[in-house]
């Protein structure tokens, strides 16, 4: 196993796998693994094993030929899984490369008879089914998962995340705006105050604040709230909190991942906490800010285009699910600075 630089003859490279089964942001931003093998392999088909809930995020990318999409619900038994598996493995693949080390990846590793098998040094019991592995690469995200294809003499050149809409997207996006009451006149902010992790949640009630203090030094400004499966009681939060619903935009029903990214598309700036939505964002070319607790800086994309926030507090990053200290980073990160900074931001990147 090791880390140099494989000779290859691209011209015999016909069928890659590249495995991100979740999350949705960390398959965004797994995008330009898939894009600069399709550069330095043209001829190739490019295969995504991925969970099912990520494959919006993949469809109509050019650079994907096929999505195998992970069912759970459909794999009721070791079996079934298994016979998956292995479908998906013995596809004659010529090379494949391992971005996350998780055990339905490790099945996928140890059955596929690619002869060039890629990952980052782990464990042993995942090291084994791989034939080149490098170390592990600090720094942005998208950065350390093209890091694996050093084997293949292929870097990071600040490639982007992509999101490829359809015609038809864009158009279904343009009716639901209208419906909205959007003009012409109007510059779109969307908003994610979701997340799991209170230590990356910004408190519903100062993204309220933060919306009352944009809404009231710009009227032109409109706000669409985002929310996955489940989380829609955060709507109810901001607009109690709120001194300008009338700003606020709430679709009914709430906009699916790529009416998420057309909309994004359409918008002056994505404001929110650390999850897929901010990567989404980057891949449609949006301006972002980002409200930072406990996480770094290492997922903000390094352009002067996306930025963060956060409290001078000294713990913070920490890393942390629990905080003995109630998340003092994000509930006392002022709302007036915040949209202070989110004005400057916009000006900065619209000027």
């Amino acid at each position: 196993m090791t880390d140099s630089t494989l000779a290859l003859d691209s011209a015999k490279i016909k069928k890659i796998l590249v495995c991100q089964l979740r999350q949705i942001g960390d398959v965004m931003l797994s995008t330009p693994v898939a894009e600069l093998l399709a550069q330095k392999f043209p001829d190739a088909e490019i295969h995504y094993f991925t969970e099912k809930k990520c494959v919006p995020v993949l469809q109509n990318n050019p650079y994907i030929t096929k999505i195998w999409a992970l069912d759970k619900k459909e794999l009721s038994n070791i079996m079934k899984e298994f016979a998956f598996y292995k479908k998906v493995a013995r596809q004659g693949f010529d090379l494949m490369v391992g971005l996350q080390h998780l055990p339905r990846i490790r099945w996928i590793s140890y059955l596929t008879d690619a002869p060039v098998k890629l990952s980052y040094r782990s464990s042993w019991i995942n090291d084994i089914g791989y034939t080149h592995l490098i170390d592990a690469k600090d720094g942005y995200a998208s950065e350390s998962k093209v890091a694996i294809l050093a084997p293949l003499g292929i870097e990071w050149n600040c490639t982007t995340p992509k999101l490829f809409l359809t015609e038809e997207e864009r158009d279904a996006m343009s009716a639901r705006m209208k419906e909205w009451g959007v003009t012409d006149e109007n510059r779109l902010i969307t908003i994610d105050a979701t997340h799991h992790d209170l230590g990356r949640k910004y408190p519903a009630e100062n993204y309220a604040k933060v919306i009352s203090l944009l809404a009231e030094k710009n009227k032109d400004l409109r706000f669409v709230l985002l929310a996955g499966p489940g989380e829609e009681g955060i709507f109810d939060e901001i607009l109690d909190s709120c001194d300008a619903p009338e700003a606020v935009i709430v679709p009914s029903p709430s906009l699916q991942l790529r009416e998420v990214a057309a909309c994004q598309e359409r918008s002056v700036l994505h404001f929110g906490n650390c999850s897929a939505p901010r990567h989404m964002a980057v891949a449609m070319g949006t301006p972002t800010l980002v409200t930072l607790g406990s996480s770094s800086d290492a997922w903000c994309f390094p352009s002067d285009e996306h930025t963060t926030v956060n409290s001078d507090i000294d713990c913070v990053p920490c890393n942390n699910t629990t905080c003995s200290i109630g998340y003092k980073c994000l509930t006392e990160l002022d709302p007036e600075y915040v949209a202070d900074k989110i004005l400057e931001h916009i000006d900065s990147v619209t000027r």
